[in-house]
């Protein structure tokens, strides 16, 4: 069994964003870069089948030289092999392409990802790289199970979760609780550095979109103490400046 995971190098959640060239651009100076959070599931569990089922599990980014410790880091969680595409990820049409022609070249029976990536939160890559490969597509997946060649999915719907069954080879968005996120230890560190990090340039292909502008959300204003038995300032307050009733 053979399983793609694609992970994406976004900043930690922590970090304080700022823009450069007129808003265009992510100004990256000082900025720490992690594993998208719903790929470190997708990671997860692809390393628990691998144990499970003898699988081997390639990781794929699509992206720059910069995002290469991110790469490594899921090479020493578990990972078996990596390839990088060596461009930005510009739109979601266009990841999806770079991806599609990597599965193209090896008979993946499984390809995983995060539901979305946690920078520009699309949500719609694993959508279309089913629809290039002509494979199911099925997200949010919160629990997955293999048994031979049919997979068994919970996937969250709106006011519940859905239950069935798909033939492999599938595409999968995938979020908590799938698996827990995992550390690496130092004895996978020291072998991410001997695992093979395959570099491919992009295929040829038109992107679809261009970012306009970014801004940021406006601040926070300021807090307002109300006494406990002011409730009808209270209310004032919540129809003619926080207008939510």
């Amino acid at each position: 069994m053979k399983i793609l995971v694609c992970v994406t190098s976004v900043p930690d959640t922590t970090t304080k964003i700022a823009f450069t060239d007129n808003n265009t651009k992510l100004n990256k100076a000082g900025v720490t870069f992690i594993t998208g959070p719903y790929d470190d599931y997708a990671l997860a569990r692809a390393v628990e089948l691998k144990e499970k089922l003898g699988a081997s599990v390639t990781v794929l980014n699509v992206g720059g030289a910069d995002a290469e410790p991110v790469i490594r880091k899921c090479l020493a969680i578990g990972a078996d092999d990596a390839i990088r595409v060596n461009a930005e990820p510009t739109d979601a049409y266009f990841v999806a392409e770079q991806i599609a022609a990597i599965a193209k070249e090896t008979n993946y029976d499984l390809i995983l990802m995060g539901r979305e990536s946690i920078d520009y939160n699309g949500g719609q890559v694993h959508g279309i790289v089913g629809e290039m490969l002509g494979m199911p597509s099925i997200s949010p997946v919160m629990l997955l199970d293999i048994n031979g060649d049919t997979a068994s999915i919970t996937r969250e719907i709106e006011g519940g979760k859905e239950s069935l069954e798909a033939k492999l080879p599938l595409v999968l968005g995938c979020q908590e609780p799938i698996a827990e996120w995992k550390i690496p230890n130092m004895r996978g560190i020291m072998t991410a550095r001997t695992k093979p990090l395959r570099i491919v340039e992009p295929v040829s292909t038109q992107t679809l979109t261009a970012v306009g502008s970014y801004e940021l959300p406006a601040p926070r204003g300021a807090v307002k103490m109300i006494k406990a038995e002011d409730a009808e300032m209270l209310i004032q307050l919540l129809r003619t400046e926080a207008k939510v009733i």
